[in-house]
């Protein structure tokens, strides 16, 4: 089959297609036959060489597909069939034709969407089901501030938090990205970060109020600002480290808030905990896509040879959704 592989640590040029033997189901893996793979942050830090891939996991980039089934490994329990349409989550390996995939990490494609869409959703909505709601325990009525309002992660939190009755603030770095926001994604309030201090913009328009959930792709350059912004109780929970690993924290503020600080990751968690959270998207989110009050976001695509312009194209930020590779 042909993959996608880093030849060694540095921008886009780095990716290179070869052709490598296909995988093999292991014991409750599912084979499936790539249809699209989406493209995340984590893919690029890889390639830049500070994200290496989990012990065990393909070196090939990729953590979400989409396709069909083409066989199984042995005691897998779930009741699927060889042609099913169906998504994964991955902790590596999805720039290729074909995955194995743990069986618990995959699920059918929600109603209504279409095979190369879906695969901007399996990543995306884990991340963001699992944070918001499984960690934080986002409430209806609460005020949620989502950093990176139109890439992947922004745009699915931004449109599941709405859909589950949250208050929804966000963040975007130009005029156009803040209108999108709001016009587009329901975002309640939408601050240029740019422009705009966002601890100060959010309680000017919220009424003198913090946000009870920070989502934070950022992480150390947001650190101050994100416990400035938190209300009483407040749940900042950093998923992101665009912005550096270090940073000063006063902790004085942190007390007199009663908030709390939560730092985590999807990739490496093991089987069990992502069959949980897949369990748990397919139930709370397949639904909310399937009756239109969550969309999915495509930018562009590109074919697996052009992974390369993907890749140049991810990094510009230019989009608004998610970028994918078609096979």
């Amino acid at each position: 089959m042909k993959a996608v592989f880093i030849s060694e640590p540095g921008g886009p040029e780095v990716l290179e297609v070869r052709e490598v033997a296909a995988p093999v189901a292991g014991p409750g893996e599912v084979l499936i036959d790539v249809v699209a793979a989406g493209l995340n942050r984590a893919d690029v830090q890889q390639r830049k060489g500070y994200y290496p891939p989990p012990p065990g996991a393909s070196e090939i980039p990729g953590l979400e597909v989409s396709g069909r089934i083409a066989g199984f490994g042995t005691g897998v329990s779930k009741p699927f069939s060889v042609g099913d349409k169906v998504v994964a989550l991955l902790s590596g390996g999805g720039y290729a034709e074909q995955v194995a995939v743990p069986a618990g990490q995959v699920l059918r494609i929600p109603d209504g969407v279409d095979l190369v869409t879906a695969a901007s959703l399996p990543e995306v909505a884990a991340t963001v089901y699992s944070n918001l709601i499984m960690t934080a325990q986002l409430q209806p009525g609460e005020t949620v501030l989502i950093h990176g309002a139109t890439g992947g992660i922004g745009t699915m939190a931004i449109q599941l938090a709405k859909a589950l009755g949250a208050h929804v603030a966000t963040t975007a770095g130009t005029a156009e990205k803040v209108a999108t926001a709001t016009a587009f994604l329901g975002a309640d309030i939408a601050i240029n970060y740019a422009e705009e201090d966002f601890p100060e913009s959010l309680r000017a328009q919220n009424g003198g109020k913090g946000a009870d959930v920070i989502l934070d792709v950022v992480g150390a350059k947001y650190l101050g600002r994100n416990v400035e912004a938190l209300a009483a109780y407040g749940r900042l929970v950093v998923i992101g480290l665009q912005g550096g690993i270090k940073a000063e924290l006063d902790l004085g503020e942190l007390l007199r808030k009663r908030a709390a600080i939560i730092a985590t990751a999807l990739r490496p968690r093991p089987v069990e905990e992502k069959t949980v959270i897949m369990d748990a998207v397919r139930d709370a989110v397949w639904p909310l896509i399937a009756d239109g009050r969550i969309r999915p976001l495509v930018a562009k695509t590109f074919p697996l040879a052009q992974a390369g312009a993907a890749h140049t194209y991810f990094d510009s930020g230019d989009h608004v959704g998610k970028v994918l590779l078609v096979m």
